[in-house]
């Protein structure tokens, strides 16, 4: 009935629709500079963008990574609010939705690396036309 590449999209907007419902930081504060920061948006040679959206509580911080190239990006730093694990929580790049499976195993550790106003950073592996979300702490 529907090919692979329809169902692994289908259920990408499934499961993005169902990571909004749950998630604080994409609704919280929409309409407040509380719920948004770019981490970066200046690397246009590399078409890869990475901002942080935020909830009232602290602990419902996301970073959202997107690369809009066809090229997987290696060894990508990306300064992060704060330190410790982050957990990839959703990746477009998954097998599950078609995609070629590129990630980062689940998460990474943020290091003592400054990126801008960023006293933290992560090295990430960035998917092809993908993005990420990351979660510090618990995960989900």
């Amino acid at each position: 009935m529907y090919s692979s590449r329809h169902s692994g999209l289908k259920r990408w907007v499934e499961d993005l629709n169902s990571f909004y419902r749950v998630e604080p930081a994409l609704y919280q504060q929409d309409f407040s500079r509380d719920g948004f920061q770019w981490m970066d948006c200046n690397y246009t040679e590399k078409s890869v963008i990475s901002f942080v959206r935020r909830g009232h509580n602290p602990d419902d911080t996301l970073l959202v990574v997107c690369n809009f190239t066809p090229v997987v990006r290696e060894n990508y730093l990306v300064g992060v609010p704060e330190g410790g694990y982050w957990f990839e929580v959703l990746n477009s790049d998954t097998e599950l939705y078609g995609g070629s499976g590129v990630g980062n195993f689940g998460g990474v550790e943020a290091d003592l690396v400054s990126i801008g106003e960023m006293y933290h950073s992560v090295m990430l592996r960035l998917p092809p036309l993908g993005v990420l979300f990351f979660k510090q702490g618990s995960g989900l």
